[in-house]
């Protein structure tokens, strides 16, 4: 069966695109390599893909018609793409664009598909708000331009479930740190500031903000789960992640501990649109699609601590 994978050179895309190759699918990427981030990066991923027989299609999703760039029939789609994080240096528009517009093309391309299973939407826990620990079913209070545009664009998707044109879900992702991760996430920024003794910009109060932070081999476990309960999964929102929380300053502890380096920190003000808390709420993803996270934080931070003295792209 064909996979489109879209966002397949990033951090958590590329994982999943390797990862169902390896269990027999037919893996077609699709990625705009922004310069939000290194493109270095993001090529070294695609490399990595493209040896393992999986076609990275170099497009961006907000430029519309893409059917002409994919000519299998596509029998599931998993939508990775979006402008991520919480950035001064991105602008609404951007989120509007590459989180929902970008979605709505390729909702419109997903339709033309006769054969597609599922649509799966990848969404965040930052659509809960300041304090993501909640169930599927109760209110969302976005405090951020990413997290409102990601809600709009899963609502996009799940209208389109509710309206019998396609099966659809979406996952709620925490979290998620890991090999690969982005060079302006956490733990990526603390590892390169411990070994390259370098300062880390440390916002006010942000070592007591808890996390369920999630390793990446886990998450991929867990997307993975709706294959083949597309009745199940249609029209139905999980959150993915870990149940087990922990600060910031247990994160700096423990790369301190795994580098033998102290970091040292620059102390910026508050940033605004921050969570306080995300504990994942993963009840109904054990139930249903039988997720049982199991990478202890020490364990994943090793791995990825490893990864970044082996492959880190300056």
């Amino acid at each position: 069966m064909n996979v489109l994978v879209t966002g397949a050179a990033g951090f958590i895309g590329s994982h999943f695109a390797e990862k169902i190759a390896s269990l027999g699918f037919k893996v077609i990427g699709i990625d705009n390599f922004s310069e939000y981030y290194s493109r270095d990066l993001k090529e070294k991923n695609a490399g990595d893909l493209e040896s393992k027989g999986i076609r990275v299609i170099k497009h961006d999703l907000c430029d519309g018609d893409f059917n002409n760039l994919i000519k299998e029939d596509i029998h599931y789609i998993f939508h990775f793409a979006g402008q991520p994080g919480i950035s001064a240096k991105s602008t609404f528009e951007s989120y509007l664009e590459n989180n929902f517009i970008a979605t709505q093309n390729l909702l419109n391309f997903a339709l033309t598909q006769k054969k597609l299973k599922l649509f799966v939407n990848l969404s965040t826990s930052s659509v809960y708000g300041k304090f993501a620990t909640l169930a599927e079913d109760e209110e969302t209070k976005p405090v951020s331009d990413y997290g409102v545009t990601k809600l709009a664009a899963e609502q996009l998707v799940l209208s389109r479930s509710r309206s019998n044109l396609l099966k659809a879900c979406s996952l709620r992702l925490f979290s998620v740190y890991g090999p690969r991760e982005r060079p302006d996430k956490l733990f990526t920024k603390l590892i390169d500031c411990a070994i390259n003794d370098k300062n880390f910009p440390l916002f006010e109060g942000s070592t007591s903000h808890i996390r369920s932070f999630t390793f990446v081999g886990d998450i991929i476990d867990g997307i993975l789960g709706v294959i083949g309960k597309e009745d199940i999964c249609d029209g139905q929102i999980f959150n993915i992640g870990s149940e087990n929380e922990h600060t910031t300053q247990e994160g700096i502890d423990i790369i301190e501990k795994i580098t033998g380096k102290k970091i040292k920190f620059d102390h910026l003000p508050k940033r605004p649109g921050d969570q306080l808390r995300t504990s994942a709420n993963i009840d109904k993803a054990r139930r249903l699609l039988g997720y049982d996270p199991k990478t202890t934080f020490y364990e994943g931070l090793e791995k990825q601590t490893e990864w970044f003295r082996k492959n880190w792209v300056k």
